[in-house]
Formats: C-alpha cells, sequence, structure tokens
C-alpha cells in the first residue's frame, strides 16, 4: 500500500497585495510545508501569493499539486513546473479537486476568490460534512474585519458562538505549521 504524505490546500491572492508581509508570508508558509515533507494544495497559477508560495516550496524541494479552470488558463500563465497539474471545467470543479485533494485547508490574505473559496468550505464544515483542518493566517491584521462581520453574524442571530471554533486563526506561517503538526498527526 503506498503511504499519502499529507496535503495542505492554500487559499491566497493571486496578487500581492499592498504590504510586503503578505508575501514574505506566503514565500515562508511554502518553503515551510516543503521542509515538513507535506504536498502543497492550490490554485495552479504563476502570480500573486500563490505564484510565490508555489515557487517557495519547489525551491525547496516540496510536492505541489495545482488545480486551474480551463477558462483561467487560457488567461493566466500556470506554472509549468508542478508535480500534478488538473485542468478543470469551473471554479466549482477546482474548489472540489482542491478540497478532496487535501487534509487541511490554509487561507492566507486574498480576495473575493480567497473569500469564495474560504466561506465554502467553512459552510460545508459547519454543516457537519467535514471535520478538516481550517486555518486562516492573520498577516498584519488582514482579516481583522472579517473577524468583525463573524461577530456581527453572531450577535444579529444567524450564527451560534460556536462558529468561532470551526476555524483557528495564526499568525505566523510557523504558527500554522504547530498547529498543523499537531492536527495532522
Amino acid at each position: 500500500m503506498i503511504e499519502q504524505i499529507p496535503s495542505v490546500c492554500l487559499f491566497c491572492g493571486s496578487r500581492n497585495g499592498s504590504k510586503p508581509e503578505f508575501r514574505n508570508a506566503a514565500m515562508r508558509f511554502g518553503s515551510l510545508v516543503a521542509a515538513e515533507d507535506w504536498r502543497l494544495v492550490y490554485g495552479a497559477g504563476d502570480v500573486g501569493l500563490m505564484g510565490a508560495a508555489a515557487q517557495a516550496a519547489i525551491s525547496a524541494g516540496g510536492t505541489v499539486y495545482g488545480v486551474m479552470p480551463r477558462h483561467l488558463f487560457e488567461m493566466e500563465v500556470a506554472r509549468n513546473d508542478l508535480d500534478t497539474l488538473i485542468i478543470t471545467d469551473t471554479m466549482h470543479e477546482r474548489k472540489m479537486n482542491m478540497f478532496e485533494n487535501s487534509d487541511a485547508i490554509v487561507a492566507l490574505p486574498g480576495g473575493l476568490g480567497t473569500l469564495d473559496e474560504f466561506f465554502e468550505v467553512l459552510t460545508w464544515r459547519q454543516l457537519g460534512l467535514h471535520s478538516k483542518p481550517l486555518l486562516l493566517l492573520n498577516i498584519d491584521h488582514y482579516w481583522d474585519g472579517l473577524f468583525r462581520l463573524m461577530n456581527d453574524i453572531i450577535e444579529s442571530g444567524f450564527a451560534d458562538e460556536d462558529i468561532r471554533e470551526v476555524y483557528r486563526v495564526v499568525t505566523s506561517p510557523e504558527a500554522v505549521i504547530r498547529e498543523l503538526r499537531n492536527l495532522l498527526s
């Protein structure tokens, strides 16, 4: 029987964002995932934070699995040095493939796509459809506005307090790895 290595799905921006700390965290995260001998699962792009994380993982000798929908493949540059590159027909298929091929999900700073990806797996977790760990890497307080929104959702009666227990918040790539070591072992 072939032993499968743990796989960590990364949701993050296809842009670098306005602060160098975002890109630095993405690169550090990618290199740390590789150092753990875990597989990085991500959106297959060669741009922004996702490209930085993949490049760092590859440079550190890691295994990288990328998934990109056909319409983005025709518009964007996909990395050509991935261990695995999957082309899907739709964005939904992309998210499902990334989710199904991961043991944990980590979100770094990103835009609407990152929010869409994270909220979908968060909703699935809340509904009991999976028990995979969900972590938000809150670099330079990037996700603080999201936490205020979550508080408003709870205070307005649209979610219970325990929704906060469905995901974990960490503030450094090293903290992500420490959490995942405990959760994936």
